[in-house]
């Protein structure tokens, strides 16, 4: 599988990252066989987070089996210094490892949480003392929401070395300002910060939970995704020729074979089909940004 330069941190990434979210609907013997298959298809990258249920469990036996192979991303949504550095304790301890690669700021959303972040008694202090100690190895930031507050970040946080935001042709069609993570993905690469791109799968919201409850819908996304081999496959190639780093695989166990296969195979998309495919998604329902609560 192709690898890419995440940015200045000296990672190759795979330009497919494993979302080990997909751990948390499996057993454990699934899980690892899961964690087996997507490394036999290459991917050193893998991406965690202790919000994902059990994943940082389930993940655990068989990271700490191939911990060289594997390039290891978690996040924390803690915005003051106390609960980072606990939360960061944690999931060492759950995942069973001494460094977690990249620790990642997780889903910024308002002005008010970058002051807390960045504050005298913000995560972000915790999260350098780590790095000092070596804990940590890399600082990273994720975002579902506003791309004017991650370009903010960049601009606040002078040791931020990669980005993690939503990169589909919903997305890349939609006008304005508050969708342009393309703004994002090009200040990024001037940077030289690594970008992980989510929801490239993303075909719309979920109908409403009146329309269908949340038990009955067929995959365990957040959003409603596409999910035919033809159509991920395209997805795939549109997130991947766009500059990202690497792509984050679905949260749902169901599509990371397609996925993982799109990958084996990637070899860029031509601009007339990524303007076709943007052009026939303009129209869609983004299911991002959206005021998350995860």
């Amino acid at each position: 599988m192709e690898t890419r330069p995440l940015g200045a941190t000296g990672q190759e990434s795979t330009v497919a990252t494993f979302g080990a979210i997909a751990l948390n609907w499996l057993e454990q013997e699934g899980a690892n066989q899961m964690v087996e298959h997507v490394l036999d298809h290459g991917v050193n990258h893998f991406d965690v987070a202790p919000t994902y249920g059990d994943a940082e469990l389930k993940l655990g036996p068989k990271l700490r089996q191939h911990r060289e192979d594997i390039f290891l991303g978690c996040k924390t949504q803690e915005r003051g210094y106390d609960g980072a550095a606990h939360k960061l304790e944690r999931s060492l301890d759950r995942l069973g490892v001494d460094t977690i690669d990249l620790y990642q700021i997780h889903g910024l959303e308002y002005e008010s949480e970058l002051d807390e972040i960045t504050g005298d008694d913000g995560a972000l202090a915790a999260i350098r003392e780590a790095k000092d100690d070596g804990r940590i190895d890399h600082i990273g930031l994720t975002s579902h929401g506003n791309p004017d507050l991650v370009l903010d970040a960049i601009d606040r946080i002078d040791d931020l070395e990669t980005l993690m935001f939503p990169l589909n042709p919903v997305v890349a069609g939609k006008d304005d300002d508050e969708y342009d993570y393309e703004a994002v993905l090009e200040r990024a690469n001037e940077e030289n910060i690594g970008t992980l791109g989510i929801k490239a799968f993303a075909k719309g919201s979920w109908p409403s939970t009146s329309e269908l409850p949340e038990e009955d819908r067929p995959y365990a996304n957040w959003y409603e995704p596409v999910d035919t081999p033809e159509e991920i496959r395209e997805r795939f190639d549109f997130a991947a020729t766009r500059g990202l780093s690497t792509v984050v695989t679905p949260g749902d166990p169901k599509l990371v074979s397609m996925v993982l296969d799109a990958a084996s195979r990637y070899d860029g998309m031509d601009e007339a089909t990524q303007r076709a495919l943007i052009e026939q998604s303009r129209h869609d329902d983004s299911p991002v940004p959206e005021q998350l609560h995860h």
